[in-house]
């Protein structure tokens, strides 16, 4: 349940090994948060407070280039893959020097997660055209862009090449589990139903009520990405940033912000306004850019930003997916996730710690680190 980029990975990649797989999506009803991703394959600064996830991250980037060569061959749709690395700018010598503490206590921690701090000069030998503003920045080998429209569009076409079958416009209203046959029975709200011997929730904001119905916990919170786009310019962004990064089709994506505003998906000037006064104190020729678009997603977000990934005790055969980073994760969901949620493999090691049971805790607290 889920055709975003979470549930398409994971379904592909049970397809892909032969199990019979049917897709029920919300269709463009949903919040998609697919729609408002930016696009980054981004290693960089994740897992600070969760050494296994930010191992999980690297990981994942390391497997991009065979999801992206797979789907190539099989569909015939490129992702836009660039994976030659990409660069975290800041504004004050405080934060640069966060930034620098973050990346050495991850490198340190989970290990092969090199980085670089860059001095102004360094950065624009690989960013020409950045402005003052800008006091110093961190290169990832491991970081890079892809076009997560076109990779939602190669997830599908995998899985229907794959002989998977995607129900568009459903709208799940309650899932029930059948304890003497081990079968799951799925209602949607127009009287449609369907069985199956296995179950995976990967609906992202629509999780949490259904999750509960097959003895799972699943707190799920939202944040609001605005993001700005620009006519097409000629290239001069040859590696991406935390604050914008260029197309191959020209166009300029700005972004992010991060806003808790419940289920208000709309633009709001202020937001537009501070993205890009910000993009022009990163790149001051974007001055003289029109833009041409600008939209607001919500996605799905845990109380700690780190991911849920788990099975059902009470309902053997139900699996819940949670995540923020659906494009850095992508290929890890479909080689990794996919094969373990169809009853293939064994779960990675060590992977409890992404057991939703971390947040039963009444003395725990939580901030965001995604």
């Amino acid at each position: 349940m889920g055709g975003g980029l979470v549930g398409s990975a994971i379904a592909y990649g049970a397809a892909r090994r032969g199990i019979s797989v049917r897709v029920l999506d919300q269709g463009d009803t949903a919040f998609r948060a697919s729609r408002g991703n930016f696009g980054l394959i981004w290693v960089s600064s994740k897992g600070g407070g969760m050494m296994r996830y930010a191992r999980w991250t690297r990981d994942a980037a390391r497997l991009w280039p065979e999801l992206h060569e797979e789907l190539l061959a099989l569909t015939g749709v490129d992702t836009g893959l660039q994976q030659t690395g990409g660069f975290w700018l800041g504004f004050s010598e405080k934060e640069v020097q966060a930034r620098a503490e973050l990346l050495e206590k991850i490198d340190k921690g989970a290990g092969g997660i090199p980085y670089r701090m860059m001095e102004p000069a360094e950065l624009r030998q690989y960013l020409p055209g950045l402005g003052p503003a800008v006091v110093g920045g961190s290169f990832g080998a491991h970081d890079g862009q892809v076009n997560p429209l076109m990779l939602l569009r190669a997830l599908h076409a995998g899985l229907k090449k794959r002989g998977a079958e995607i129900i568009s416009g459903v709208d799940v209203v309650d899932v029930r589990h059948q304890a003497d046959s081990g079968q799951f029975s799925i209602l949607s709200r127009d009287g449609q139903r369907w069985s199956s011997d296995r179950l995976v929730l990967a609906a992202g904001l629509g999780i949490p009520a259904l999750a509960e119905k097959v003895g799972l916990y699943a707190p799920v919170i939202t944040t609001r990405g605005q993001v700005l786009i620009t006519e097409r310019l000629k290239p001069f962004l040859h590696y991406p940033t935390n604050k914008a990064r260029q197309t191959r089709e020209g166009s300029v994506q700005i972004g992010s912000t991060s806003e808790d505003v419940g289920f208000d998906d709309r633009t709001t000037t202020d937001k537009i306004e501070w993205l890009a006064h910000r993009a022009v104190a990163t790149f001051p020729a974007l001055k003289a850019a029109r833009l041409v678009r600008a939209w607001g997603a919500l996605r799905p977000l845990t109380l700690d930003g780190y991911p849920i990934y788990q099975r059902s005790e009470s309902c053997p055969g139900a699996f819940v997916a949670i995540c923020h980073s659906g494009v850095t994760l992508a290929a890890a969901h479909a080689f990794v996730i996919g094969p373990w949620m169809a009853g293939l493999t064994q779960p990675p090691p060590d992977f409890e710690v992404f057991r939703s049971d971390r947040f039963l805790d009444p003395n725990a607290s939580f901030s965001h680190d995604h």
